[in-house]
């Protein structure tokens, strides 16, 4: 490996420096000084100059082996090739490898030694959140159209399902099916006005939408519950046996039926595998409909619009295809999301909800449906590890955020296999 010469050293140096400074100053304010109460109405200030020095020296050494580490990819021969890259290259080509080894830990996740109902629980979360992201990167990933508003969705499912066992007494599989129909009925309806806009357009009036929704959800009190939202959502039931020490009279509890003793991680247990039913056969319909014409339709017109008419494809029906579908998966995760908590307010389903989903999708590479899941994993998680950290939480996530863009702005998994391979041609001396 080429080093190098001492010239550059004090460009990095210097450059470094520049940051630390930078990072010093903004440091200062934020967590160098605290503010408390002397009494009497007056306030003191604490100074914590060592934190601040903390993240001078952090700033200084992450920017200087930065900096190095382009300089020495920039000198290396044109035949090396970047740790990254093969790495990526490693990763695809044991892709399915890889895969297996995840859906064999997910399965066994909560029959594992260091298991734990906390963990589970994290477990179902994050597959929450996989399945609203793999639903999402149809729309964004797959067809390049921006959604801020994907939350509306979610709540529209949620509530669909909660006003159906509460107002009909559907149980959760019955209304499943009727919960993904009317998000997707929603998702034509949000459609159809964005047809001739892109970009920050189509952006601000999808977040529009998601943003109307909640405020009718908030507004609606006699459908809704308003801000009270609604409660004693059934859950559901393995087969009709219910999940209770006492099961109604006439029918046979869950734990009753096998011979067990009753725990209430059973149901905990029974909803993780449940959720990872509803993500797994998420990716195994978006893996399909990729390589039908439909999907190679919206990584069409992800591409190129104009390109995408000129062909003979209706951009109308594909946004519309790709809105519904989308929306649809958003709605089954808003009826497991109801049927887990047993409650539902408004305040589930806010904006922050949008921007996280959207940058699982974003951060896992759009397209990429194994990104979607290690960056959902990484966004649901670290804020749990960081609980350590209470005061700087958020401070560590952003940083995080944007160290990942800095050097990954493609995303995590940003590579992917094509939907499509052609075969070459053979040449005249092969077809003989």
């Amino acid at each position: 490996m080429a080093v190098p010469p001492a010239g550059p050293w004090s460009g990095l140096v210097r450059d470094a420096l520049v940051a630390a400074l930078v990072a010093g100053l903004l440091a200062l304010p934020f967590v160098g000084l605290e503010t408390y109460d002397i009494g009497g109405g007056a306030l003191g200030i604490r100074t914590h100059f060592d934190r601040v020095a903390i993240a001078i020296a952090a700033v200084f050494a992450g920017r200087f082996l930065y900096r190095l580490l382009r300089q020495l990819y920039r000198e290396r021969p044109p035949s090396a090739a970047p740790p990254l890259a093969r790495i990526a290259a490693w990763g695809n080509r044991r892709a399915a490898a890889i895969t297996l080894v995840g859906l064999g830990f997910a399965l066994a996740l909560p029959f594992l030694p260091m298991s734990s109902r906390y963990l589970i629980d994290l477990g179902t979360t994050v597959l929450i959140y996989v399945m609203l992201g793999w639903g999402l990167n149809i729309v964004v990933g797959l067809a390049g159209l921006l959604d801020l508003g994907y939350v509306a969705f979610y709540a529209v499912g949620a509530y669909t399902f909660a006003l159906l066992a509460h107002n009909l007494g559907f149980t959760f599989w019955e209304a499943l099916p009727l919960t993904g129909l009317v998000a997707a009925s929603f998702g034509i309806i949000l459609g159809f006005p964005v047809l001739r806009l892109r970009g920050d357009y189509l952006a601000i009036v999808t977040l529009g939408f998601g943003e109307i929704i909640r405020i009718v959800l908030l507004n609606w009190s006699a459908m809704t519950g308003g801000p009270n939202g609604i409660s004693e959502i059934p859950r559901p039931t393995f087969f009709s046996l219910p999940f209770a020490r006492n099961a109604p009279e006439g029918t046979t509890s869950f734990a009753q039926f096998f011979g067990l003793d009753f725990s209430p991680d059973h149901r905990v247990i029974f909803l993780y595998y449940v959720i990872l039913a509803l993500a797994l056969v998420t990716n195994w319909f978006t893996l399909r409909i990729r390589r039908l014409p439909v999907g190679r339709a919206w990584e069409a017109l992800r591409e190129d619009e104009i390109a995408c008419r000129a062909l003979g494809i209706n951009p109308t029906n594909v946004k519309l295809s790709a809105f519904a579908i989308g929306a649809m998966f958003g709605g089954f995760a808003g009826a497991f999301f109801a049927t887990r908590q047993g409650f539902i307010s408004p305040e589930s389903f806010t904006f922050m909800e949008s921007a996280t989903i959207l940058a699982i999708v974003v951060l896992g590479g759009m397209g990429s449906q194994m990104g979607v899941v290690l960056a959902a994993i990484l966004l649901v998680t670290a804020p749990e590890f960081g609980r350590a950290f209470a005061e700087f939480r958020m401070l560590v996530f952003g940083a995080a955020m944007v160290a990942i863009m800095v050097w990954r702005p493609g995303g995590l998994l940003a590579r992917r296999e094509p939907s499509l391979h052609l075969e070459p041609r053979p040449t005249a001396a092969q077809s003989r």
